[in-house]
């Protein structure tokens, strides 16, 4: 984190930046990021300080540009029906929630949104306070509940559940069988490593024998433990989010209201304190752009001096 700090100050030298930017916050949120990606998220934050004719590059250009970065360009050209908006709002609610009532054990919410980015059309984002390099049982079941928590908030609130929690099950299924055949963290299977049909395939390898190392009724035993490691994250966010369903529909009617939400609006909810105004900030298009440029022309001579205007 130190290193991308560093690396920000000098691609910043040059660019006029505004007083409320924190580079140590915008180094804490890019985990991963090399030299080239910091270079990549200035320019990117000062085209859309330039995009609002802004003479500074604040904070809130920053926080859009590393959004684009991390979560993928806004589509807010998508209709959605008001139903699926409201199904979206809790899920991604229940989500920043069970992460907000997990926080001694799992990343920090920084933001939650239900505008579409990507193929997803809501997301909740969790930034790591510093470098992670290793996980514990408890950071990886609370992970667990995290991703259980969209899916179980759809349950409790509207009676069924829908295809958005696909890329949740599908992480939350990869979290778990890594901590069963990976990482030693089932009790019924022990610090014994199972991942030999990952293995890589070289040349010369016979491709139809098996790379498995274990028996058929392990890799049974490997499936049960791995189901129940996922159903256990999902008891865990229904037990949270059933105990705090006023909380849960709060956060869902702000998102509904606001569609996106940083971690001091949730805190604000959590605390049952008003959420703070927001100033909001628009985008001119291209289309509205180039207007722009074609009447501020009309309005100044060839002369670069203005025209005068009668009466």
């Amino acid at each position: 984190m130190g290193g991308r700090e560093a690396i920000l100050a000098i691609h910043t030298r040059r660019v006029p930046v505004a007083t409320d930017v924190e580079l140590e916050l915008i180094a804490r949120g890019t985990p991963g990021f090399v030299g080239a990606d910091l270079e990549n998220l200035v320019n990117e934050a000062a085209l859309l300080a330039a995009r609002q004719d802004k003479e500074l590059v604040s904070m809130s250009d920053f926080d859009m540009a590393k959004d684009k970065v991390l979560m993928g360009t806004e589509r807010r050209s998508m209709v959605i029906g008001e139903e699926e908006k409201r199904t979206t709002a809790w899920h991604e609610a229940g989500h920043a929630l069970v992460a907000k009532l997990l926080a001694e054990h799992t990343d920090p919410v920084h933001k939650v949104t239900i505008i579409p980015r990507g193929p997803a059309l809501g997301l909740t984002q969790q930034l790591p306070k510093a470098d992670r390099l290793s996980l514990t049982k408890s950071f990886a079941m609370a992970k667990l509940a995290v991703l259980m928590g969209g899916r179980v908030a759809e349950e409790l609130v509207f009676g069924h559940y829908t295809t958005g929690a696909s890329n949740d099950i599908k992480q939350a299924s990869d979290i778990a069988r890594r901590m069963v055949t990976e990482f030693g963290m089932s009790d019924k299977l022990g610090p014994v490593a199972y991942g030999g049909e990952e293995e890589t395939v070289f040349l010369g390898r016979d491709f139809g024998n098996s790379s498995r190392s274990y028996s058929e009724s392990t890799a049974q035993l490997i499936d049960e433990e791995v189901q129940g490691l996922v159903r256990a994250g999902e008891v865990k966010a229904k037990a949270l989010l059933t105990e705090h369903r006023a909380l849960l529909d709060k956060m869902a009617g702000a998102l509904l209201e606001r569609e996106t939400l940083d971690a001091e609006d949730i805190d604000a909810l959590v605390d049952g304190r008003d959420l703070a105004p927001r100033e909001k900030v628009s985008i001119p298009t291209y289309r509205e752009r180039a207007q722009q440029k074609k009447e501020k022309s009309r309005a100044t001579s060839i002369f670069g001096q203005p025209k005068p205007v009668a009466g």
